[in-house]
């Protein structure tokens, strides 16, 4: 997925030194941005506070949106590098095709994972006869400079694993939690869970000490750690954590983030994720002169092109303002 922000900021973030010594419990405030032709998304990070957890590096969540009658998600190609995107849906489909050939319909709780790496170009939307609801996430995982140039690849896993404790199922799409372990390739420590809570639920799950987390809230409304979290709302968790408790009334949908505090500093504008802003700068050339990206195969119409870069150099920023 794309940020089509008219005006994006420049983000440098980065450095074990600026994420959390330990617990927290801050509620990050979202942004309503407007995604292609009438899809409306809360980015939730980077946001004021909180630019990173662990290595996802960007987290939007939509929905759920009544698409009855309309066209439905419409993300024309666009180009990343340097980064995963990790799509996951819970109500819908979405047709995802990229420069690799690769042409999917992704439906709910089947994870779909591209890795930009060097450079890839990708388009989603929805097909043209879909469901009536479209709900989901979309998250980018920053990638370590030791692989932040590999080769681009496409993942589809349609099974997942999970499990089932105390009135909530989890379903882990990276990384590992309570012995399941997500197919998915992942190039840092790091893990994602959905977590779907019964009514009544009232569980405490296992965390890595090591790692920062964050709860965002899909759908239904929650008590983490004593914090009550509506729709569309993310509580950063910190560190220092071996179990988070977790409570609900009825039942709720709830995203579970986290990963250990990278440690390098990053640039990330638009849809590029790299270590300076003429590196950056360079990115938006080539995708604007057809150099480094490939075209999608069979995609008929126009492509989207990159905004003006910030007229100022970019300032250094970390984790947190």
């Amino acid at each position: 997925m794309s940020n089509l922000e008219p005006r994006p900021p420049a983000h440098e973030l980065g450095g074990r030194a600026q994420a959390s010594a330990g617990p927290a419990l801050d509620l990050l405030p979202g942004k309503e941005v407007l995604l292609g032709e009438g899809t409306h998304v809360r980015r939730l990070l980077p946001t004021l506070g909180r630019r990173l957890v662990g290595a996802w590096a960007f987290v939007d969540h939509y929905g759920p949106d009544d698409v009855f009658g309309s066209e439905g998600m419409q993300v024309l190609p666009h180009p990343h590098t340097g980064l995963q995107t990790v799509s996951w849906l819970l109500d819908g489909e979405v047709r995802h095709r990229d420069s690799l050939g690769s042409d999917v319909l992704i439906r709910p709780r089947e994870l779909a994972l591209m890795t930009a790496g060097h450079a890839i170009a990708h388009a989603e939307q929805s097909p043209a006869v879909h469901p009536r609801h479209l709900h989901g996430a979309q998250l980018w995982v920053a990638l370590p400079d030791a692989v932040r140039d590999v080769a681009p690849d496409f993942e589809h896993h349609t099974a997942l694993p999970g499990f089932d404790s105390d009135g909530v199922r989890a379903t882990v799409l990276m990384g590992e939690m309570a012995g399941a372990t997500s197919p998915g390739t992942a190039h840092s420590p790091l893990v994602g869970v959905d977590l779907a809570l019964s009514a009544g639920a009232d569980v405490e799950l296992p965390l890595e000490p090591d790692f920062e987390y964050a709860v965002l809230t899909a759908s239904g409304s929650a008590d983490v750690e004593g914090v009550p979290l509506t729709p569309g709302a993310m509580l950063y968790l910190g560190s220092g954590r071996r179990t988070v408790r977790l409570r609900a009334d009825d039942a709720a949908q709830l995203l579970l983030l986290g990963g250990e505090p990278f440690e390098e500093r990053i640039v990330m504008w638009w849809n590029f994720v790299g270590r300076s802003g003429e590196e950056i700068a360079e990115y938006a050339a080539q995708w604007a002169e057809g150099d480094r990206f490939a075209d999608v195969p069979g995609f008929d119409g126009y492509r989207l092109g990159a905004p003006a870069l910030p007229p100022l150099p970019l300032k250094p920023r970390g984790r947190t303002r």
